[in-house]
């Protein structure tokens, strides 16, 4: 991870000119970080006094003022962020590595092979490879020309049938993963495969939902933006519980509930028509909360109570044919409990899960990702 000093501009520090892209790439650096806090401390600099960092950036149409007069990374911005993202992650694991994975399901879309079969009514014209299908004519007509063409020269490329897949990413914002750079890579990760996504695979869909005390969708801007909820209780034991409808007092935000993460990937699934369905949970604790008719539970040290109702969704999630994988960050000494429970999730939803730390997450994410996006060569 780069280093960087981060503090509110007051006018006083030196400024030497770079170019718009490398400002923008160090300031999408500190959003990585520190999330939207980054831009609000620009919201109220009037526009004539606005340091030349700034005005380049906007210039170069990257960052913009909103309907509300906040700043904001704009859609050219948020593409930047992404196929840098994509690309820093790319560095760090042998891109070859990701392989294609084979299913049972034909799906949409083609991608054209080197190999080739002998045409069979109702292929593509398209696919017809008329160098081998001109050489099979010539051959047989023991050369010469014209060429003359029967049904048995016509050869076409082997294809591969690629089905389309909806892919949602829950994210862990608990108190916690603002520790050892945790939260920082899960961004960093989500944001390229969200670049991936939109470069390799558009016929995809994927959402980001991000998990605390409750779950909420969050558009790319939204995740950029994001960090993960601050500590609020540090009690050694907490039992509570709070109307979700009208919560008495104000309830605290930074504990797991990833019960509510899955059930609202799942409403989100059901309602696409994709091929494919997979949720990737990423996480860094056992869950601490969970819902129980219209109320949210938060129970620390994690329960058994818990637990159940949270694999209780993971089963549901499964008998609606979404594949779930789980990734718990492993970053001290003391996180058995969570490497446990991941497994179980595993077992229960006949899914996948591993338990990694921050350097080792994007490898596994990916991975993750293209093994829920199958793929099947067509044989007519």
């Amino acid at each position: 991870m780069a280093n960087y000093e981060y503090s509110k501009w007051d006018g006083s520090q030196e400024f030497s000119p770079q170019s718009a892209d490398k400002l923008f790439e160090q300031i999408a650096e500190y959003l990585m970080q520190y999330g939207e806090d980054v831009l609000r401390n620009l919201d109220d600099v009037d526009d004539d006094d606005l340091p030349e960092v700034v005005e380049m950036i906007q210039k170069d149409g990257l960052i913009e003022r909103d309907e509300e007069g906040r700043w904001t990374v704009t859609p050219k911005g948020m593409r930047k962020i992404q196929d840098k993202s994509l690309h820093d992650l790319f560095l760090t694991f042998n891109r070859d590595a990701l392989g294609r994975h084979e299913t049972q399901q034909k799906g949409e879309g083609t991608v054209s092979l080197e190999d080739t079969r002998p045409y069979v009514f109702g292929d593509p014209l398209t696919n017809i490879d008329m160098h081998e299908t001109l050489k099979n004519a010539y051959t047989r007509q023991g050369g010469g020309v014209p060429i003359r063409l029967t049904s048995d020269d016509y050869v076409v490329h082997e294809t591969e049938y690629q089905s389309r897949c909806a892919t949602v990413v829950l994210i862990d914002m608990s108190g916690s993963m603002g520790r050892y750079g945790k939260y920082y890579t899960t961004k960093k990760v989500a944001i390229a495969l969200q670049g991936m996504v939109r470069s390799q695979y558009p016929q995809d869909s994927i959402q980001m939902i991000g998990f605390y005390t409750f779950a909420n969708k969050m558009n790319e801007r939204e995740l950029l933006n994001s960090a993960p909820k601050p500590v609020s209780m540090y009690d050694s034991r907490i039992h509570l519980r709070f109307d979700m409808d009208q919560p008495k007092g104000r309830v605290p935000q930074h504990f797991t509930n990833i019960q509510a993460g899955l059930r609202l990937a799942r409403s989100h699934l059901l309602r696409q028509g994709a091929g494919n369905k997979q949720i990737i949970v990423i996480t860094d604790g056992e869950p601490t909360a969970h819902i129980e008719g219209r109320e949210v539970v938060l129970i620390y040290p994690p329960a058994e109570k818990t637990a159940a109702h949270t694999l209780a969704e993971v089963r549901r999630c499964a008998a609606a044919g979404i594949r779930v994988s789980s990734y718990a960050l492993i970053e001290d000494y003391f996180y058995l409990g969570l490497v446990n429970f991941v497994q179980e999730m595993a077992r229960v939803s006949n899914g996948v899960a591993a338990y990694c730390s921050t350097e080792d997450l994007g490898k596994f994410v990916f991975e993750s990702f293209l093994g829920g996006r199958h793929t099947r060569r067509y044989h007519a």
